[in-house]
């Protein structure tokens, strides 16, 4: 049997009936003066049989791409962003059924959506492990820390509901700016999955050669028009456009460039929907979370919190020293990964002091929520993609 084959099928099938969820969970809430139970409503049902249905068809690819590769599918940033939206979404159906919410459901649907499209982006090859990586550590430590990233990630789901029903749209604020920022964040991973595919269709390449940071010559190939250039980088496709600027050995160019090309793509759809519907984008999501309980979301925001952070503090820096003892000889190495990974952990333990001794809840704690998950997407984008380091492989 073709396992890789089996699971880009099955991966497939669990993007499609996230989409249908969504619209099911949508019916719910847009159906219901006020927000209705599980029990009550029958869009709201069908809504999470549907997203069950395509969680046990994104495991079913999990599975299968282990039996494929030999080993845990984390290993590179296609692998663990695939595998972070399906715990993002097995965290939603364990607090779906404790809450019964469909609104949860409405925002975090979309936004695992939105990850499986941006992890579609990434090479999808299954490729042998380097020896750093051949270490059931590194299972335990990224699944781990997936997950607890995941039960975070629902805080900033609830959080987000929280301030869309409650922040004044209608008025000029700092919440409104900051709520429209987030949107906006959202919106750049939206241009990021557009100009990708865009190049990938008009099969866009150049190669160059260049010297990497260890000193060693290499080569690779743009798959966006490039930008910025490679350390002491020589263009090999003559007739492709040369970069505007070449780049220290730290800084990886190439995901610069997509990072740059991504962002602009964003900005343009940005204008397009501020055009097209006369409001902030952040507004036309606020009908949606009208209806939401917002004490309720309150309480999912920080439990969740409660939940996940011990449990990314096992993964992300315990698990994660283990490994890296095992792998380089040393339990912390200040690797640019490793610092973010410590600073999104001092984060999280300040969102609980503030939430337990100073008494932050409501908008406050709704905010520090989809703060640290705007840290946790930075770390996994920015830190993972364009600066070097030990992590660079992922």
């Amino acid at each position: 049997m073709d396992y890789a084959a089996l699971s880009a099928n099955l991966l497939l099938v669990a993007f499609i009936a996230y989409l249908v969820g969504t619209f099911f969970f949508g019916g719910a809430v847009k159906s219901s003066k006020t927000e209705k139970t599980y029990k009550d409503s029958m869009w709201g049902k069908i809504g999470i049989v549907v997203t069950i249905v395509g969680f046990i068809s994104q495991l079913g690819y999990f599975i299968t791409r282990w039996i494929a590769a030999g080993h845990a599918p984390v290993s590179n940033m296609f692998e663990f962003t695939t595998a972070f939206s399906m715990m993002l979404v097995g965290a939603f159906i364990l607090i779906f059924f404790i809450y019964k919410t469909p609104s949860l459901g409405l925002f975090a649907l979309p936004i695992a959506i939105v990850i499986i499209a941006y992890a579609s982006m990434f090479p999808r090859e299954i490729t042998p492990l380097i020896p750093a990586l051949k270490s059931y550590w590194l299972t335990v430590h990224v699944i781990t820390a997936a997950i607890g990233e995941s039960i975070l990630a629902i805080s900033a789901v609830a959080g987000l509901i929280y301030l869309a029903k409650n922040v004044d749209l209608t008025k000029k604020s700092k919440e409104r700016f900051w709520l429209e920022a987030v949107m906006f964040t959202l919106i750049l991973v939206v241009g990021f999955v557009v100009s990708s595919t865009a190049f990938s269709l008009s099969g866009y390449e150049a190669d160059f050669t260049y010297v990497d940071k260890n000193g060693k010559a290499s080569e690779i190939t743009y798959n966006y028009p490039p930008l910025f250039g490679m350390s002491e980088y020589e263009q090999v496709t003559t007739d492709t456009m040369k970069p505007w600027a070449e780049m220290p050995a730290i800084v990886n160019a190439k995901t610069l460039t997509t990072f740059v090309w991504s962002f602009a793509s964003g900005v343009v759809l940005y204008v397009l929907l501020r055009l097209i519907f006369r409001k902030p984008v952040a507004a036309l999501l606020q009908p949606f979370a009208k209806r939401a309980n917002s004490q309720l979301m309150d309480e999912i925001g920080y439990r969740s919190v409660l939940i996940g952070f011990p449990v990314f503090t096992l993964g992300a820096l315990i698990f994660a020293m283990i490994w890296a003892h095992e792998a380089w000889s040393r339990f912390w190495g200040w690797d640019p990964k490793e610092v973010w990974a410590l600073i999104t952990w001092l984060f999280y333990a300040a969102f609980l002091h503030l939430r337990l001794s100073q008494g932050w809840e409501g908008k406050k704690s709704a905010w520090l929520a989809v703060a640290g998950f705007v840290i946790i997407m930075f770390n996994l984008v920015a830190v993972n993609l364009i600066i070097a380091g030990l992590h660079s492989y992922a």
